[in-house]
């Protein structure tokens, strides 16, 4: 199974703000930078539940009939007036380690999962979990914020793949996780 992370990010680092909120996103313009391609070879999206609850406050549901598992110890609340937003999507809850998410999303024959939200993120890449890596740099600095990357257990090794720049400012550059220069591998 494959894992990919595809994200904005201020220039200094930040997914969101203090907050939450994602805004500041718009700072690059709305052209299309490949999310669409990217969003449609995935069979799944992996989120944590705080990035769960901001797109639910979006009004509409972005991933249609996509399955979405939400990363949570606490029981989510289906019978809340924010859930009226998903319609025909398919959400689901589950909490554990990321290997053990990643062998249960593995045995039910997904393919390729999205990662998304700074805490899963972080705790994917800390497991060695994450295979690829495209981020979105928009022409912002916000200063503070829920940052992208935090503390790891060990280096990380990358091979850049490519990074390209957009009219309206953004530059996008993707990587792979290196697995033979990182210190505790990969997954199969």
């Amino acid at each position: 199974m494959k894992l990919s992370v595809f994200c904005g990010v201020s220039v200094d680092g930040f997914l969101a703000r203090p907050n939450g909120a994602l805004d500041f996103l718009d700072a690059g313009g709305q052209e299309p930078h490949g999310f669409d391609e990217f969003f449609s070879s995935t069979d799944v999206i992996v989120i944590g539940r705080k990035t769960f609850e901001v797109v639910l406050g979006f009004g509409t549901w972005p991933y249609g009939t996509k399955p979405v598992v939400v990363l949570s110890s606490q029981l989510l609340d289906f019978s809340s007036i924010q859930f009226s937003s998903i319609q025909d999507g398919v959400v689901e809850q589950m909490a554990g380690e990321p290997a053990e998410i990643v062998s249960r999303l593995d045995a039910r024959g997904f393919q390729h999962a999205y990662i998304d939200g700074g805490i899963t993120i972080q705790s994917f890449l800390a497991a060695g979990l994450i295979d690829r890596l495209i981020i979105t740099r928009v022409p912002i600095l916000i200063g503070t914020g829920v940052p992208l990357f935090g503390a790891l257990p060990h280096d990380i090794s990358l091979r850049h793949i490519t990074t390209r720049s957009y009219q309206g400012g953004l530059v996008q550059t993707e990587y792979e996780i290196n697995a033979e220069g990182t210190q505790s591998g990969g997954h199969g």
